[in-house]
């Protein structure tokens, strides 16, 4: 959970100048980039990847279920079926509250 995704895409926001285009640099100059990139990697996220689908009817919900009746040894029973299919993701969400990046490199603590 959590969302960032960063770790899964092979690159993590807050370390080193920024891309594979750029050269090897030596020790120092390649330290000056990496302080430089972290003040201008903003720690806060914005947007997040919705949990949420929409079903055929526009409903909005984490999970979908049908109710189903299940005749057995001549005895009605009713069961929930969880709907797999026809469900539209949500996509990306806007959060009203930017929240902090889980790789951000600096603890952060209140005096």
């Amino acid at each position: 959970m959590g969302g960032s995704g960063s770790k899964s895409k092979g690159y993590w926001l807050f370390s080193g100048s920024g891309g594979g285009d750029e050269p090897a640099k030596d020790g120092q100059e390649q330290s000056l980039a990496r302080v430089r990139s972290i003040r201008n990697a903003t720690p806060f996220v914005f947007t997040r990847k919705s949990s949420l689908y929409f079903n055929e009817d526009g409903d909005l919900a984490h999970e979908f279920y049908e109710e189903t009746v299940v005749t057995k040894n001549g005895r009605k029973k009713a069961k929930l079926k969880r709907i797999h299919k026809n469900l539209i993701p949500q996509g990306i969400i806007k959060l009203d509250h930017p929240c902090i990046h889980v790789d951000f490199p600096v603890v952060i603590c209140g005096v």
